[in-house]
């Protein structure tokens, strides 16, 4: 049992929160500025709802980003099959365009309310969830408790906890436990995560692997890949994808390295698409050519750069490349998926910062698929040589499409897992047209 301690900051965190619930309306401003919140749906924020709520039972999935949203697309589309409806909320605008594009009409899309307790609390009375599912590691306290007090059931899947998370809650163990112990269930992503949850005070905990595994693989435009392939025609191309800050001037740098030697056209690809006016300013002040996406510039030959500035279409610049470094590894840290490019067919190079990955990126080198880089002059080898090596570019890709292969059944373990809350929700929706009637 939590300490009256943890239940003290629980509830000053609750009063604060209600003080300053009516003073963010500067914070949401300046995110909008930022082009972080969309304003014409602000009110969603502050749980507001924009949308009629479906008849009968209803699941709360919460997708925080991007990788998120896109990793429980496939489980909510499971649940929208057994004919139990879906509210999704999201954080931010990309995650919302994806979430429109991958799953339409059929499931609600809304954005998060803030975690004050005007917000959820309007939130709950509005939508009525019967469950809560929540993506990854997601941990808003007012949120859990507030659907911990409504005896909602919260499960958490796809659950993962990075090394920095789990340090910062071990110093808070009774804080840990008192929200913790609201969860009904955690879906872990690996043996790690999940013994990390478990000594939180999460239980019961089960390991499903990896959702994101078992998504589809993003999807193209067919034109603007035929058109871009008859552009780049026999010249080499690498790109570097999901960029942070530095890791587009590394590109630059790769580029100019390789350029004489290989008639080169690097694709560099931020993972904040806000950021690349200045991606672009980095790399022409190198005397790089750069050609922008959302431009439609043509990739002459003298093109150097090609910057995908556009969200959701990471599927087509992958298509465009047999060799591709996953970024926020090599200055930043964390890692971003590489999932991705393997499965699209990519040899995936990366820094050594990949702590958020790692148990993906200990299979994917396991097997040979995957590369660690130290440094600037380490990627550019690397880039070279599996550029000018035919067979170890095709042994890596190939490697890669096993791997993904071999660490499937995350979908399948994740359902297994949620039957006990799944199967009443079945039963009550096809008993719900009958009491309307």
């Amino acid at each position: 049992m939590s300490s009256l301690r943890a239940r003290l900051a629980l509830s000053a965190y609750r009063w604060v929160g209600t003080a300053i619930y009516p003073l963010v309306g500067p914070y949401l401003s300046l995110r909008s500025a930022k082009g972080k919140e969309d304003p014409a749906r602000r009110r969603e924020r502050y749980g507001h709802a924009s949308a009629p709520r479906p008849d009968g039972p209803l699941v709360w999935f919460h997708a925080a980003s991007v990788g998120e949203t896109v990793a429980v697309t496939p489980l909510i589309k499971e649940i929208r099959r057994r004919g139990i409806g879906v509210v999704l909320t999201t954080g931010t605008t990309t995650s919302a365009r994806v979430a429109v594009e991958r799953l339409g009409a059929g499931v609600v899309h809304q954005y998060v309310p803030l975690d004050l307790k005007p917000a959820v609390s309007r939130f709950l009375e509005y939508w009525q969830p019967d469950l809560a599912i929540i993506a990854e590691s997601e941990i808003w306290p007012m949120t859990i408790v507030e659907l911990g007090r409504r005896h909602i059931p919260q499960v958490l899947v796809n659950a993962r906890l990075s090394d920095r998370t789990f340090a910062r809650w071990k110093k808070r163990p009774s804080l840990a436990d008192a929200l913790f112990e609201n969860l009904a269930l955690v879906i872990a992503q690996s043996d790690v995560d999940a013994d990390r949850f478990r000594t939180l005070g999460a239980l019961p905990v089960m390991v499903s692997g990896n959702l994101k595994v078992d998504t589809d693989a993003p999807p193209h435009d067919p034109q603007a890949l035929r058109e871009y392939r008859q552009q780049i025609g026999s010249r080499r191309t690498w790109a570097a994808i999901s960029t942070f800050e530095g890791e587009e001037n590394a590109a630059g740098i790769v580029h100019c390295a390789l350029k004489e030697r290989s008639n080169l056209l690097t694709i560099v690809v931020p993972r904040h698409p806000e950021r690349c006016d200045a991606v672009e300013a980095t790399l022409t002040a190198k005397g790089l050519k750069v050609a922008r996406r959302t431009r439609g510039d043509p990739l002459t030959p003298e093109v150097d750069i090609l910057l995908g500035d556009t969200i959701g279409e990471m599927g087509l610049y992958l298509r465009l490349t047999e060799v591709a470094f996953v970024g926020r590894s090599l200055f930043a840290e964390g890692g971003q998926n590489p999932l991705e490019p393997a499965m699209l067919g990519c040899a995936v190079l990366s820094g050594g910062n990949v702590q958020n990955f790692r148990e993906t990126y200990q299979m994917l080198a396991k097997n040979g698929s995957a590369k660690i880089v130290r440094d600037v002059e380490m990627l550019a080898k690397g880039v070279n040589y599996l550029l000018a090596n035919d067979d170890m570019r095709r042994s890596m890709i190939d490697a890669g499409l096993e791997s993904v292969q071999q660490m499937r059944g995350a979908l399948t373990a994740t359902l297994k897992g949620l039957e006990p809350y799944i199967n009443p929700l079945i039963v009550k929706a096809r008993l719900t047209p009958r009491a309307e009637s």
